[in-house]
């Protein structure tokens, strides 16, 4: 991350390269929205070494009700010279991401991976990550779904099989689009296609150095919205929608490379499935971690839908080869291409916090050489939990308690953030509490 150090010099240089006369700039809250301030060339420029934003990014839920005491007011930011990228919605513009500098910074969701990132760093490392995403478009806007009241979504490609090149074929130009609306904002796909059920699609991001990784992903689902909402479309990225939807994942890719010579650490072709002892390591750590910090994977009430009882999401921090249904998917193609793979995030999760949570966790793994103990799980299947493996949280309370208890957490992240991080999401918990679905209300209101 920039420091203000000639940083006026820096972003003029890097907007000129960009031909950007406009700058939407701001930062990434808990619930990964963007929160910006559209500002012209020489303002940005003028306010550079000065530049301020709201501290009540960390203050509020994701329906922006306060969550903690004030003063309410400015706070020094930093703008991310590196995070600069077009625009795609607008002529010669272009989009930064800053970070707070002053009270809020070390609990800010960038921030925190940007610090796990510095401990691979510090063992000559570098940390490459793409990301994976489902996620579902409706023949609904903004005012639809308000006089609906939610309720009754009409599915857009509802005629969409599962790889269906007939559908692909179909939807060629919505698909088409979107892909060049991404490329011109600097998020590089490696594929995007049509996925399980009516209108269901899924875009592999290609992978990433450092802190560009989840920056693709968050601005991929902020672009890709926007992008739908301009057709009268929505694309939904809850985990799971409704009756009638499938779960959807926000998968995350991840491998480690040594500095000087750029190979990949995690992999060992002598090996049965082609993983160093490093990878091992580091995927015992993410077995040993990841139950007591997933709050920074799943992250809504919504999350925990699509692990609930008899759906095919693992519920447990299970690993295997090539296997779909693995927490943690093993694949080495080749030396170049080995990574591991989790599984386990929902398309809703926060793109920084839930790779922050994966690197930090391996990385502990790694730097205590723990071993590999956990079998491969052989199959994979609803409610499969094999022996001897901890349980993952069923909702977001449990996940939250667990996680304000832990220990590990705290020592891996920091213990002002687990505790802030913590309240955010009993809030998000208490928010949905007393809802009530319709389902309950069909089960329980003529029973008894």
């Amino acid at each position: 991350m920039a420091d203000r150090s000639g940083l006026k010099a820096q972003l003029a240089k890097a907007l000129d390269d960009m031909h950007a006369d406009v700058i939407h700039v701001g930062l990434f809250d808990y619930a990964s929205m963007f929160r910006e301030r559209r500002l012209r060339r020489d303002e940005l420029l003028n306010g550079a070494e000065t530049a301020v934003f709201a501290n009540v990014l960390p203050k509020w839920d994701s329906g922006e009700a306060i969550l903690f005491p004030g003063p309410y007011r400015s706070e020094t930011v930093a703008y991310d010279v590196a995070s600069l990228r077009p625009y795609p919605f607008e002529k010669n513009a272009a989009a930064l991401i800053a970070d707070y500098t002053g009270p809020q910074a070390a609990i800010m969701p960038r921030r925190v991976l940007a610090d796990q990132i510095a401990k691979a760093d510090a063992l000559g490392l570098d940390v490459f990550a793409g990301f994976e995403f489902e996620f579902i478009v409706l023949n609904e806007t903004a005012e639809t779904l308000r006089t609906k009241g939610f309720a009754n979504l009409n599915h857009y490609a509802a005629d969409n099989r599962c790889w269906s090149g007939q559908t692909a074929a179909t939807y060629a130009p919505f698909v088409a689009e979107l892909e060049d609306t991404l490329t011109r904002a600097g998020v590089d796909l490696f594929s995007l296609s049509v996925e399980l059920g009516p209108g269901c699609f899924e875009a592999t991001l290609k992978h990433r150095e450092g802190l560009r990784g989840a920056d693709d992903a968050a601005f991929f689902r902020m672009f890709t919205k926007s992008f739908c909402r301009q057709r009268d479309l929505t694309a939904s990225f809850m985990a799971l929608t409704g009756n009638g939807f499938p779960g959807i994942g926000g998968h995350i890719n991840l491998s480690l490379r040594d500095r000087k010579s750029g190979r990949n650490v995690f992999a060992d072709r002598s090996d049965a499935n082609g993983l160093s002892a490093t990878a091992k390591s580091f995927l015992a750590g993410i077995i040993a971690n990841v139950p007591e910090i997933f709050p920074m994977i799943g992250n809504t009430v919504n999350a925990y839908r699509r692990l609930a009882p008899g759906s095919w999401a693992p519920k447990t921090v299970s690993w295997a080869p090539y296997n779909y249904a693995a927490a943690v998917r093993i694949a080495a193609e080749t030396e170049e291409m080995t990574r591991l793979e989790l599984r386990l995030p929902g398309s809703d999760a926060n793109p920084h916090l839930a790779m922050a949570a994966m690197l930090g966790a391996g990385l502990d793994g790694l730097t205590r050489g723990l071993e590999l103990t956990t079998p491969a799980i052989a199959s994979g299947g609803p409610n499969e939990v094999p022996e001897g493996v901890e349980r993952l949280p069923v909702d977001l309370l449990d996940a939250t308690r667990r996680f304000r208890a832990s220990a590990k957490a705290k020592a891996l992240f920091g213990a002002a953030f687990v505790d802030h991080y913590s309240a955010i999401c009993e809030a998000e918990d208490t928010a949905l509490r007393k809802a009530v679905s319709a389902a309950e209300v069909q089960r329980y209101l003529e029973a008894g």
